[in-house]
């Protein structure tokens, strides 16, 4: 179950590889692929406005101990994070409040087990994309990005952008060169046990929610031989009232259950997903963040 829940926020080792296209791309700069980017996604004061979001949806693994585990992600910026998944009748929350991070998890014995953070997981957690993915606004958040070449992503030739955060450490961006949507999100970390790991996600299944462009479905684990983990988003929440102590630091005593904050259960706007994030290492997971807990 531990493994699970930073699956969700992390992701797995994937490769990619497919045929060349015969066009050629047009030669544009960094400052101009990242343009389009942003107004492809329905532009920077637009996504300025989204001060919270809430994710409902599922996980399909079949590496999981159940094929479908329902999950409730709630987000607020500037990069405060709360991750709520379910499996077989447990429960696991991992939660970070921009300085510190906390995984409670059910056990067999009845009673929650509480873990900090290591520090591996917090710079991972510290370098998440937040709210809005890493290109929006890049400059104001001390991203630096440069344009890294042209790759074949799932068949189709697609922009590299490289990205160093202000921690030094190195992400990637796969861009569309038709939409300028992100197609591919690299994330370089170590895990605890001080080795080298790269988690890829690919997004897909794009569509607007009220005036942004979303992707509903993250994929991970593609080329390394095993099926694809998928983290399915059902429905967002934009902008609804989340108090700061939904990130504080779990009661072990008073466990929330796996339901939406009641605040924003009439205000259910459609099915979005953002790149996340994604969240935080330990070990090889499923999917979408990285490594689990150990």
């Amino acid at each position: 179950m531990r493994r699970i829940v930073a699956w969700a926020i992390a992701g797995c080792i994937s490769t990619w590889a497919g045929a060349d296209e015969t066009i050629a791309l047009p030669a544009l700069t960094a400052d101009q692929i990242i343009e389009n980017n942003v107004a492809a996604r329905g532009g920077l004061e637009a996504w300025r406005k989204i001060q919270t979001m809430i994710w409902v949806g599922h996980i399909d693994s079949s590496h999981a101990p159940a094929p479908s585990m329902p999950f409730v992600l709630e987000m607020k910026r500037p990069d405060k994070t709360r991750f709520e998944i379910k499996a077989q009748g447990q429960a696991s929350v991992r939660i970070y409040d921009g300085s510190n991070g906390w995984k409670l998890r059910s056990t067999s014995s009845g009673k929650p087990e509480l873990k900090q953070y290591s520090a591996e997981e917090l710079s991972f957690a510290h370098d998440g994309p937040g709210i809005d993915g890493p290109l929006m606004d890049h400059r104001a958040k001390g991203i630096a990005v440069t344009l890294g070449g042209v790759d074949v992503i799932e068949g189709h030739k697609a922009y590299r952008l490289n990205l160093r955060l202000n921690s030094g450490n190195i992400h990637h961006v796969w861009i569309d060169p038709h939409t300028f949507l992100d197609i591919k999100y690299d994330r370089e970390f170590r895990n605890s046990f001080g080795q080298s790991i790269t988690a890829s996600v690919f997004f897909h299944n794009y569509q607007p929610i009220e005036g942004l462009q979303i992707p509903l479905t993250i994929e991970s684990g593609k080329g390394t031989g095993a099926s694809a983990d998928k983290l399915v988003i059902e429905k967002v929440l934009l902008n609804t009232p989340l108090e700061d102590n939904v990130f504080v630091k779990p009661n072990v005593l008073q466990q929330r259950k796996l339901v939406l904050h009641p605040a924003a259960q009439p205000q259910v706007s459609g099915q979005v997903i953002q790149p996340a994030s994604l969240m935080a290492p330990e070990q090889p997971e499923l999917a979408f963040s990285s490594r689990a807990e150990e």
